[in-house]
């Protein structure tokens, strides 16, 4: 379905006296050959402005195979407007009545109109061939059409740095015509996708991207919505939304093992995201991508798996002294059951790991280390290169916690040797109840399944069992298909906007927030490590870390108080419980004054 939607300056429209020799040749040819003496702009150029009166309609734009790409937003044409001239901009341009024709394997075909300078989307769309009957958008059906639509060709790509509405990029920022599946087609022949990231003449566009996010919008206590608490779980832009709704829309059904359409869009969706995971990873093959619920299960399927076949009496497992409860319990539990032994690097008052005490912790006992890459509670970014390589030195496998990485640094799982890699989907902007774990071929190769059901069967019998080959061998029932697909979709999102951009403009707002926060007389910043992400956590003597969130919450601004899963590393620095307020790209200088602000009169208390 091919969608045109007209807007003021995303569109790429000329200036304000352009647009109104525009209406006013649009109107010279209507039937009684004169410009409409009701349109404003005919006989004074300056009395428009086009980003008052014309807004983008609302659309339904259905996610294609490589995820959602949404249209612009729901608006409407300002009152005033003659309806002469409203009436040229029906629904900001109707929607072409093309049939759907089936690709090449029987794969339908859709068309999707996109603003990319609002929207951003990771597939570039150079070289896609668009067929010529699916680029034309409906008729006006208005007298003096076929003027109108060569004055909007002649404008539009006059304009520097333009082109034609055909299937090519703009690259001063405007509309694109986007076919999902040759896009896919055209990424695999590519290789890994190159995004640009959208961003203002100054840098990283927070006010841009804000849009994306509808929660932001919300209202708490009658206060505008700040949300601090990313280190828990960040939210989702639209474009992950709608990638949900249209897979339960147009594509419900379990996958692999049918012959019937749904089922193939289904497989395309869920296999298609495994794909894109390992690529946002850097991972050799997209078999050495294994779904599972988030981090936390991620963990739990190696200690249960690769740990209970590999570490034995005697043998020891290292972590560190940051590591989440969940990087901590199941090594313990194994090492009881095996009669193995937990040791921990230590860290120093600044909240960073002793690299020299961790050396001396290695040694042919080793099987395996396993640490975080950034603090959840403290923000630090662990030296895991370093680390890693020290592990392998003695021959110890590693698994890397990139729970609070994977949304803030860019990853690549090959330059950093580790073994296992694992986050959850919901801390980089995608669903909750899916997460990832990667594993080199050669280490998936000798690990058992740890679940035994559906899908991971090569074949049974009742005297023994084939086990499909990685990764299907450790996806033992029906997947999170539907958000497996989401997160593809925030990846994608992600990859667009560009991680580089992502870490620069996160940095900058860390410090302007941890500048703010240390001014407040008595307050106490707890792990300032030099190298760290997006996490601040501080103690304020005589008011508990629970006032502090509630008084907060009276102000609209979400931050956790308590010991954030994290106990060891907390009564290291003496304490049960910080306030954390993370941040991620969404936030700005804005919010967090209004955090300095708040927190400096309850200090005053």
């Amino acid at each position: 379905m091919t969608t045109t939607t007209l807007t003021s300056e995303a569109a790429g429209l000329p200036d304000v006296a352009a647009l109104s020799r525009l209406a006013g040749a649009l109107f010279a040819t209507l039937p009684d050959g004169s410009a409409s003496p009701a349109f404003p702009g005919a006989g004074a150029p300056d009395s428009i402005d086009l980003r008052e009166t014309v807004s983008p309609q609302p659309q339904a734009a259905p996610a294609g195979e490589t995820g959602a790409v949404r249209a612009p937003r729901a608006g409407g044409i300002a009152s005033g407007v003659p309806e002469a001239y409203a009436a040229a901009l029906p629904s900001a341009l109707p929607t072409s009545s093309h049939p759907k024709e089936p690709q090449a394997g029987g794969r339908p075909a859709s068309y999707y109109f996109v603003d990319e300078a609002s929207h951003p989307v990771s597939k570039r769309h150079e070289d896609v061939a668009v067929p010529e009957d699916r680029v034309s958008a409906q008729s006006f059906g208005l007298p003096g059409q076929d003027t109108l639509k060569a004055l909007l060709s002649n404008l539009t790509s006059s304009r520097p740095g333009t082109t034609e509405l055909s299937g090519s990029r703009d690259e001063a920022g405007g509309y694109y015509f986007v076919h999902p599946s040759q896009v896919q087609a055209h990424e695999s022949r590519r290789g890994a996708p190159q995004t640009q990231a959208r961003s203002a003449p100054g840098g990283f566009d927070v006010q841009a991207v804000r849009k994306d996010f509808p929660i932001l919008q919300e209202r708490i206590n009658g206060k505008p919505l700040v949300w601090l608490d990313n280190a828990a779980t960040t939210h989702k832009p639209r474009q992950v939304i709608e990638r949900l709704s249209h897979f339960y829309e147009h594509e419900n059904s379990n996958i692999h093992r049918a012959a019937h359409e749904l089922a193939a869009r289904a497989t395309d969706a869920y296999e298609g995201a495994r794909s894109t995971v390992a690529r946002f990873l850097g991972a050799a093959s997209a078999d050495e991508i294994i779904f599972v619920r988030g981090a936390t299960e991620g963990i739990n399927l190696v200690a249960k798996s690769w740990g209970v076949k590999h570490i034995g009496a005697g043998d020891e497992i290292i972590v560190s002294h940051l590591e989440h409860h969940a990087n901590i319990v199941p090594w313990q539990q194994l090492a009881a059951e095996k009669g193995a032994r937990l040791r921990v690097i230590p860290v120093d008052d600044s909240g960073q790991i002793l690299l020299d005490e961790y050396r001396k912790l290695l040694n042919p006992r080793t099987r395996l280390v396993a640490v975080t890459q950034v603090s959840n509670a403290l923000g630090t970014i662990t030296p895991v290169q370093e680390i890693v390589a020290l592990a392998k030195a003695v021959g110890a496998r590693t698994l890397v916690d990139g729970a609070q990485s994977v949304s803030h640094l860019r990853v690549n799982v090959q330059a950093l040797g580790a073994d296992f890699f694992v986050f959850s989907g919901h801390k980089v902007f995608a669903p909750t109840g899916i997460g990832v774990v990667y594993g080199r071929s050669e280490v998936l190769e000798e690990t058992p399944p740890w679940q035994g059901g559906g899908n991971m069967i090569a074949d049974v019998t009742f005297e023994r069992t084939l086990f499909q080959p990685p990764p299907a061998r450790f996806e033992a029932g029906t997947g999170n298909i539907a958000d497996a697909a989401g997160l593809g979709a925030a990846l994608d999102y992600l990859q667009a906007l560009g991680l580089e951009n992502v870490a620069k403009y996160e940095h900058d707002l860390l410090d302007y927030a941890t500048h703010g926060l240390s001014r407040i007389p008595g307050l106490r910043l707890v792990g300032t490590a030099l190298h760290k992400t997006s996490v601040l956590s501080f103690v304020l003597p005589g008011h508990t870390t629970e006032d502090i969130g509630h008084a907060l919450n009276e102000e609209g601004i979400a931050v956790r108080s308590g010991h954030h899963c994290a106990q060891p590393i907390l009564r290291r620095f003496g304490l049960e419980a910080t306030v954390r307020p993370s941040l991620a790209f969404y936030n700005t200088c804005d919010e967090i004054d209004h955090l300095v602000a708040v927190v400096r009169r309850i200090a005053r208390r």
